[in-house]
């Protein structure tokens, strides 16, 4: 399990940071300036390689990255070049316009990159709209069961709006209110129930709680050498029951097998129209080595797209997610949101991603997408240390025509850094607290 949280967090951060660095990089060389550095983490240097005039290494902080500009006061705390004469291919030689692009490209390139992960998913496999409101599980101890929303309730309306579908549900329930008290109308059993759910109960450690009507667990890969595989378990297995107890979703399967460690279970799988029960042994990790997912099979709308058609859906899709970081961001700087319950680091970061690898490759790229929006919208607040904070000076000295000292950018960039760092302590001691 550890391993393959660090597994999945190397992957998933040295992606966005990489492409979040290129962006500074690539840039800079092409207004001519000289890249000293290109580093993934923060100083000090652990490790690398100089090529031509850039060193190209991996730093010990693992916070983000930098690419250290010549003539620019950064993460790097260089300020030498403050005492000699300006070089026509340093970072302050340049033109405003050149200096804003160099700063912006990183969030620039992140959010290009989570576009690209969403066109990439409606080309390959569409759009699927699951037309459905009624509800098929309700997870024990969620926000959904302790505000009374049972199984078998048809949510037709969130705080007035009428609701259509899945899609349309969770839109409105993580995003349009996203931080807002919630008045659900439900359909139950042909007599409308309203349900009211208070602001910040819901949010990313705590999501509400509930799936869809007419979901199987599907098993969609078996790890050879393990338990599953062993018991002769497949492919395209559906399973039914754990012990007796029926099971609707993959979170189900994850929990009740992840706590029989060593201990033999009978599963109840369904196979090409046929029932079976296979006998399995979950190993000290809690596993049996299958990848499932929660399969809807229930009435749907389908959309497909060609090169041209899922370039503005993923466009929609990159504009939503920013819409709802954004919003987020903004409940949490106004209390409307607990900070500690909203913000992940490093473990969360590597828990999520873990489970959403497990669930799939869509699923895994869909969630790098949700997370380089992340890096973007934080990265371009105006906080010293942050390419935001860099913007902000520049955008002073071009609307006031005087450039900010030198010494407020470096006392800036130092507290900034200082706070960055007593930031990350904080989100890694508030993940290990809800681990």
């Amino acid at each position: 399990m550890i391993l393959s949280y660090i597994l999945y967090f190397v992957i998933t951060i040295g992606v966005l940071v990489l492409v979040h660095e290129f962006g500074h990089f690539i840039t800079a060389k092409i207004s001519g300036m000289r890249v000293d550095t290109f580093s993934i983490g923060f100083p000090p240097r652990a490790f690398g390689k100089k090529i031509g005039e850039t060193d190209y290494c991996i730093s010990w902080i693992p916070i983000g990255g930098y690419v250290k500009i010549a003539g620019m006061i950064d993460e790097s705390m260089d300020t030498d070049f403050l005492n000699k004469p300006p070089d026509p291919r340093e970072f302050r030689s340049k033109p405003m316009y050149q200096r804003m692009i160099v700063v912006s490209a990183g969030v620039l390139m992140n959010f290009f990159l989570a576009f690209l992960i969403f066109y990439g998913i409606n080309l390959a496999t569409g759009r699927v709209l699951h037309n459905t409101t009624t509800i098929g599980y309700v997870d024990s101890g969620s926000v959904a069961a302790k505000y009374g929303i049972m199984q078998g309730d048809k949510i037709v309306q969130i705080n007035g709006t009428q609701i259509k579908n899945w899609e349309n549900l969770e839109t409105s329930l993580y995003i349009e209110n996203a931080g807002s008290d919630l008045n659900l109308t439900v359909d139950r059993n042909g007599r409308n129930v309203n349900i009211k759910i208070p602001r910040g109960a819901i949010n990313s450690n705590l999501p509400i709680g509930i799936y869809p009507a007419n979901t199987v667990a599907s098993i969609n890969m078996v790890t050879p050498g393990m338990p599953a595989a062993k018991a002769g378990l497949m492919p395209g297995d559906e399973i039914v029951s754990i012990d007796g107890t029926k099971v609707l979703t993959s979170q189900q399967v994850v929990s009740i097998v992840s706590s029989r460690k060593g201990n033999p279970i009978d599963l109840e799988i369904l196979r090409h129209g046929g029932y079976l029960h296979i006998t399995a042994v979950p190993n000290s990790e809690g596993k049996i080595g299958i990848e499932i997912v929660t399969k809807y099979i229930g009435p749907e709308e389908r959309f497909s797209y060609n090169v041209i058609s899922a370039i503005p859906v993923g466009l929609e899709q990159t504009v939503n997610a920013t819409g709802l970081l954004v919003k987020s961001v903004a409940q949490i700087a106004t209390g409307k949101v607990s900070f500690s319950k909203s913000v992940g680091g490093p473990i969360k970061i590597a828990q999520l991603a873990t489970e959403s690898a497990e669930m799939g490759a869509i699923s895994f790229l869909g969630f790098m997408a949700l997370l380089s929006i992340s890096l973007a919208v934080l990265n371009i607040l105006p906080f010293p240390g942050l390419d935001g904070g860099h913007l902000a000076f520049l955008i002073y000295e071009a609307v006031f025509r005087k450039e900010v000292p030198a010494k407020v950018k470096i006392y800036a960039q130092q507290v900034g850094f200082a706070l960055l760092l007593l930031f990350m302590a904080f989100v890694i001691y508030n993940d290990i607290a809800h681990f």
